[in-house]
This record gives structure tokens, sequence and C-alpha cells, in this order.
């Protein structure tokens, strides 16, 4: 890992119609649009799934960079969030996020233990510890039939 401060750069551009495009160097831009609730066509990705998606990715690397350390054997882990947009003082902001992990684990292993990785995974994760929205963590984990830990 690179020492402190990491800098990440995007761009977007826009005409006075259509898409906005939003890259980076070296990564495949991405059209977004508005979503539904404002107005868009909710066929492509704002920057509000956007935001929401960068805490899903962000919580499973999170989960990724300490499970080694952990000793857990695991099979896979799925992340659904909801995102809670309000108005709150007559600013409108994300309030909430519902983080919604699933991880599958072979036979054998410690649901104590998988409980307290995908915790600390929250903990740890850098999306949410910049946000101001309230995050909200609920797991769930299976015993993969016929597997080993």
């Amino acid at each position: 890992m690179q020492p402190y401060p990491h800098r990440y750069h995007v761009a977007a551009s826009a005409q006075a119609e259509g898409d906005v495009v939003v890259s980076g160097k070296d990564l495949p831009a991405l059209q977004t649009a508005p979503p539904l609730e404002f107005g868009g066509p909710g066929d492509q990705w704002s920057p509000e799934t956007l935001l929401i998606a960068a805490v899903a990715d962000c919580y499973i690397l999170s989960f990724r960079a300490i499970v080694g350390f952990a000793k857990l054997s695991w099979i896979s882990l799925t992340c659904e969030v909801e995102g809670v947009l309000d108005k709150v003082d007559r600013v409108t902001r994300f309030t909430r996020f519902e983080i919604k992990a699933l991880l599958k684990v072979p036979t054998g292993t410690s649901e104590d233990k998988a409980k307290r990785v995908l915790e600390q995974a929250e903990k740890i994760c850098l999306v949410t510890n910049s946000l101001n929205g309230q995050t909200h963590l609920s797991v769930r984990i299976e015993i993969a039939p016929d597997s080993v830990a």
C-alpha cells in the first residue's frame, strides 16, 4: 500500500442535454443520468446509485482485507445496500445506509467469529466512515452443505 494521503481524480462532462460522462485515468467512462426519483430515465447509473454502490463495494473489499488476518474460511459474500435520501433542515442528504450482508461459510466455521469479522468490516469501511448518514449492518451467515473449513 502507498503512504497517505491518497488522491483520487475523476472528471465529469456534459452537454446542455443528455447524459453526464464520468471518467478517470485508465478507467472506463460511465454514462450517468438523474435517477427516476429526480425525473431521470431510471435505467442508468446516477450519483445516488454510484454512492450506494461505493458503500457495497467498499464493505466487501474491507471484509476481504481483514478476513485473512482473522483466519476465517469463507465461500462467498453478497452485500445489498439501501440508501435513504431525505430532507433534514432543508438540506437533501443521505441519512441512513442499510447494509445487508450474506456470508456463506464452510461447515465447521464459527458463526460468532464470522459475525465479528463482518462487523469489523463495517467499522473500517472508508466510504461509510466518510459519510454523514448513519450506517446499520445486518448479517446472515449460511453454512454451506458438504463443505469443510
